[in-house]
């Protein structure tokens, strides 16, 4: 082991920093699961409406992607994300006051923004400040460790529900985006971001991106892309809570213990996946193999015949999902040093809008159940299979780049 030097305990910290941030909006972006039931009850919402409560986050989260990478290319990581993150708190407190379902979906809609250049600072941050073959392991580890954030939204969430209201989560997480903010601005330092000579302008920067999209890789790369974490967020985000309670007879708080639980297992996921040693094809291959296997655990849930079959194939859901990670090791390898800022900025805006379009799908897909008599979270966790089956058939049969034959180290 390495002794770890001043320049690279600076680079740790600053990691920590930004990822505190990140850690806070995975726990904005979980709070349907348990929270949707108390808020359908008190504004008297149907299914295809929490679909929207949750989807509203992901769907503000994902769209402006390109802007905040452009932003980090040319204002620079701190700036980018001390200028988002301020609108948090303002959804955070909205949410709080919101005295209609309406106020509370636009209170979404600013966190979304607040927290869209959350993850993407620090890829770019990992991308640009540590060695190339270190950056799926890293990844992963910023990605388990943010999980933390879903933690908050198991038991402890559920306890705030029981003791006092829905509306208590947000001064939490509120109190959190300023924690988050302080912490990045306090110990997050970079170099007066400067363009040099030759930089594109905005015009030349949008037909890069259009160029980027048109290349033959990249379609099937956005499709599973926006799938996978998808999967997992709109299970975990949105109808966790309300299956076990609904369906299964768990109490709010059995169904906090679950939710909980789940979170703990998928912290140790992306950090094992993130050194799973694969490249190029054969990782290609594992990401494809894993999506079906993902799949297979949803279509159980549709199926299960009892609650203690549930609870473990979730288990097993949350403790397969780090997989994801090595999306993001794929997206490096297929496009030039030159684009994998914006590669990163774009897959990251396919995995949101992903979510939010998936979370939307089965809320509709959920009151046609309901209006059919069919039961709604076994059809829900059919679409969730149908589509990742969708994305692995797209990702394993679109075109791929060329240099995924003879990779780079990734």
């Amino acid at each position: 082991m390495t002794a770890m030097t001043p320049h690279r305990r600076t680079l740790w910290i600053m990691l920590t920093c930004l990822g505190l941030g990140f850690t806070v909006s995975q726990g904005y972006r979980s709070v349907a699961a348990l929270m949707a039931p108390a808020v359908q009850n008190e504004f008297g919402l149907v299914a295809s409406d929490l679909g929207l409560f949750a989807a509203s986050f992901h769907f503000a989260f994902g769209l402006p992607q390109i802007l905040m990478g452009i932003g980090i290319d040319r204002y620079g990581i701190r700036r980018t994300v001390l200028y988002a993150m301020p609108l948090t708190i303002v959804g955070a407190v909205l949410s709080f006051l919101a005295p209609s379902f309406a106020w509370l979906v636009v209170a979404q809609v600013l966190i979304g923004m607040g927290c869209a250049p959350a993850f993407l600072v620090c890829t770019v941050f990992i991308a640009k400040r540590f060695r190339p073959q270190e950056f799926a392991a890293v990844s992963g580890l910023v990605l388990g460790v943010g999980g933390v954030g879903m933690l908050f939204t198991g038991s402890p969430l559920a306890w705030l529900i029981e003791h006092y209201s829905w509306r208590a989560g947000f001064v939490v997480l509120g109190m959190g985006s300023v924690l988050a903010m302080a912490a990045i601005y306090g110990q997050v330092q970079e170099e007066q971001q400067t363009l040099p000579a030759g930089y594109p302008t905005r015009a030349e920067i949008w037909t890069e991106f259009k160029a980027l999209i048109l290349a033959p890789q990249t379609l099937g790369i956005l499709l599973l892309g926006s799938m996978t974490y998808a999967s997992f967020m709109t299970l975990r985000g949105l109808w966790l809570g309300p299956m076990l309670m609904q369906q299964l007879d768990f109490s709010l708080s059995e169904a906090g213990q679950v939710a909980l639980a789940f979170s703990v297992l998928g912290l140790f996921s992306p950090p094992f996946f993130g050194r799973v040693a694969v490249h190029g094809l054969n990782r290609r291959r594992l990401i494809v193999q894993a999506t079906v296997g993902t799949a297979v655990g949803y279509l159980v849930l549709a199926v299960s015949p009892a609650a203690w079959v549930s609870v473990v194939t979730c288990f097993l859901i949350a403790l397969s999902g780090g997989y994801m990670v090595l999306q993001y090791a794929d997206v490096r390898a297929s496009y030039t040093p030159q684009q994998i800022g914006r590669a990163m900025a774009l897959f990251t805006m396919s995995m949101f809008l992903g979510v939010a379009f998936m979370q939307g799908i089965t809320g509709a897909v959920a009151s046609w159940a309901q209006s059919q008599g069919w039961p709604i979270y076994r059809s829900v966790n059919l679409a969730i299979a149908v589509l990742l089956l969708m994305g692995a058939l797209a990702f394993q049969r679109l075109p791929r780049a060329a240099s995924m034959v003879a990779e780079r180290s990734a």
